[in-house]
């Protein structure tokens, strides 16, 4: 089983999108590819999605999406979209990466 790696970066989503159930429940739409680094990731299936809440003042409030995803290469990677991001700022963000062999350069 290949462990994969922290990227922590942002990735520029495309255009298109996945049909996804989440769209039903008000979720923002997984785009079919972000781009990283130059490098296109194309989805080829969610495995699983689910929410986080940040607390503030005793209440909670949905902070990220978050996406396990397969890619079409193969490998698999996970991403989120950030709901409190700052207007102007990336909302989509690259959490980890399976690399296969590769390390990731920083």
């Amino acid at each position: 089983m290949k462990r994969p790696s922290f990227v922590g970066e942002a990735v520029v989503p495309a255009a298109t999108y996945v049909a996804t159930p989440a769209l039903d429940r008000g979720e923002p739409p997984l785009p079919d590819a972000f781009t990283w680094r130059g490098e296109a990731l194309c989805v080829a299936t969610v495995r699983r999605s689910w929410r986080s809440t940040t607390m503030d003042r005793g209440d909670a409030y949905l902070a990220r999406h978050w996406f396990e995803l397969d890619l079409t290469d193969g490998r698999s990677a996970v991403v989120y979209f950030d709901r409190k991001a700052k207007r102007g700022a990336a909302r989509w963000w690259l959490y980890t990466l399976d690399l296969g062999e590769q390390r990731l350069e920083l």
